[in-house]
């Protein structure tokens, strides 16, 4: 089954979340990762507003576990860190 990696983020440093992002792409894309949205266009509808929104398919909830666990994963967000306010959630599809 299926599982959804969002991601809500308010970038602090730009050019620093630029790094996070081109490094994390391809490592995403390893376990498996298609992403459905990377900022696109959004209305506030309910609770705390961040300017930037991701959603990421991935085949399983172990493997983006596994991917946000992995060494190459964790090496990219070194630069998120600092750089961005940050929640990240994996939902497991429904059939």
């Amino acid at each position: 089954m299926g599982a959804l990696w969002i991601s809500h983020v308010i970038v602090t440093d730009p050019e620093a979340y630029k790094s996070y992002a081109t490094r994390a792409v391809d490592v995403i894309a390893e376990y498996g990762g298609v992403f459905l949205s990377r900022g696109g266009a959004h209305r506030q509808l309910e609770g705390t507003a961040h300017e930037r929104h991701v959603v990421v398919r991935f085949p399983s909830l172990e493997a983006a576990e596994n991917c946000y666990k992995s060494d190459a994963y964790q090496a990219a967000l070194i630069y998120a860190q600092g750089a961005s306010e940050r929640q990240l959630v994996i939902v497991q599809e429904t059939q």
